[in-house]
């Protein structure tokens, strides 16, 4: 309690009610609230006493809360703020977020959903991040140093997070970065491939159900949502979520609770949204298999996941990376890799990113015998696969290419794609496909995709 005595909460709102309210309201969580009424006062304040929290309403007699946002992102980083808005406000609340707010609160006030705000807020800075946080997030280019950088942005804010990029590039250790440097890493962090939970169960896995709800509820289930709560839910593949799911999952975001099937009652839940597609939202929302409403709520902030050809310079780095960490687990010594093989990888295009190198690297590792990895060890096909994963149709066959040869570097860029998709779930992973289970281990094999049997 001594700490929180210690800390300064500024309340910039032309209500007096409201300001009352506030200012009671952290009173009562032993708090020193100091409150003013326009953008000038709340500027003044701000310039001349330290603060560890800022609540500023948007519609004030001489300017509006954005500008206090940008005032203190400016000037003074390290204070968290956030923006009160009219009910409905959701545009006015995004662009704040952008500006720097870290979260919004809604009129009129709820007090549980007041004081949830400021715990959030004040907890930004009264958990310092661990040093070691990035120290595994490889890569030495100008886009790898620039996305760490926003990582390390973003992690200060609960705003949601859209994360771009192929598959394969790294989009969910980008997400658990941001969770494991933000005030929620002693909070769960919870993944879910949207695209490998079938359509008549998702409500259940996302929002829970009742003992009994439907055939086969047989115990309670709270669900994803609740499962994440006070932590981060990160939503893989959300493109993938059929239209009726995300009405759902749009009501979720913006009440901040969930219903569970069969139940009554709705259970409140404080949890940050990430989510993450290789397809492009913005062509989805185009062409209408994805709405628009949940677009601008989920999509508040883009980081972009360079894919590997775009940074080819941190290819020998992320090789000795794997590598180590491969034998780490294997309890061998890591052999040294040969510099036909350092060219060989510097060549290949990766449409699998770094999740193909990575199962490049254990092949090679299986198949090496001696104290070097050398080119025979690695099996690239002799064609790199086309830099666009999502082209729409396939490339021509070059003309000293064997028909043979050409289409098995197609059948191997679209299993790892589906690999990819699913996190190596390879019964879903076939299921997307379009084969049996049977019929993908056969490919695998053949494709030497699959050095040895793993848990499905």
């Amino acid at each position: 309690m001594e700490e929180n005595q210690k800390r300064r909460v500024l309340v910039i709102d032309d209500e007096a009610d409201l300001r009352e309210l506030l200012v009671i309201t952290l009173g009562r969580m032993k708090l020193d609230a100091t409150a003013v009424g326009t953008v000038k006062e709340g500027c003044e304040m701000l310039s001349q006493s330290e603060f560890h929290l800022c609540l500023t309403d948007m519609n004030l007699p001489d300017g509006d809360g954005l500008e206090i946002v940008r005032f203190i992102n400016k000037n003074h980083p390290n204070v968290p703020v956030a923006v009160i808005t009219a009910f409905g406000s959701t545009e006015v609340a995004t662009s704040a977020m952008k500006d720097g707010a870290f979260d919004f609160l809604a009129k009129p006030v709820s007090l549980d959903r007041l004081r949830q705000l400021i715990d959030d807020g004040l907890g930004i800075n009264s958990k310092p991040a661990p040093s070691t946080a990035l120290s595994q997030f490889i890569g030495s280019s100008k886009s790898m140093t620039l996305l760490r950088a926003q990582i390390e942005k973003l992690a200060r804010s609960h705003a949601p997070v859209y994360i771009s990029g192929e598959s394969g590039s790294g989009k969910e250790r980008v997400a658990r970065l941001i969770h494991n440097l933000s005030s929620r890493r002693d909070k769960p962090f919870v993944a879910v491939n949207c695209g490998a939970i079938p359509s008549e169960l998702m409500e259940s896995e996302f929002f829970g159900h009742r003992k009994g709800s439907f055939t086969g509820a047989f115990e309670d289930r709270k669900g994803l949502f609740r499962e994440a709560d006070g932590g981060t839910l990160f939503l893989d593949e959300v493109a993938d979520l059929p239209l009726h799911m995300q009405v759902k999952l749009l009501r979720a975001i913006q009440e901040k609770s969930v219903r569970p099937i069969g139940d009554s009652k709705e259970y409140p839940v404080n949890i940050r949204i990430l989510c993450a597609t290789h397809k492009s939202l913005s062509d989805e929302v185009a062409s209408g298999h994805f709405r628009q409403d949940l677009f601008y709520r989920i999509n508040v902030i883009e980081a972009s996941v360079p894919a590997l050809r775009d940074r080819p310079e941190d290819i020998p780095e992320l090789v000795e990376y794997l590598v180590n960490k491969l034998c780490n687990q294997w309890e061998q010594t890591p052999p040294k890799i040969s510099a036909a093989s350092h060219q060989a990888l510097s060549t290949y295009s990766f449409p699998g990113n770094v999740r193909e190198l990575e199962n490049i690297l254990e092949r090679a590792l299986t198949l090496s015998e001696g104290e070097i990895i050398d080119v025979s060890h690695l099996q690239l096909p002799s064609h790199s696969a086309p830099s666009n994963p999502t082209h729409g149709g396939a490339p021509g066959r070059p003309d000293d290419m064997p028909l043979e040869e050409f289409l098995q570097d197609i059948e191997r860029e679209e299993i790892l794609k589906a690999l990819d998709t699913t996190h190596w779930n390879r019964t879903a992973a076939a299921k997307k496909l379009g084969m049996t289970f049977r019929s993908l281990r056969y490919r695998l094999q053949k494709l030497s995709l699959d050095p040895g049997d793993e848990n499905e």
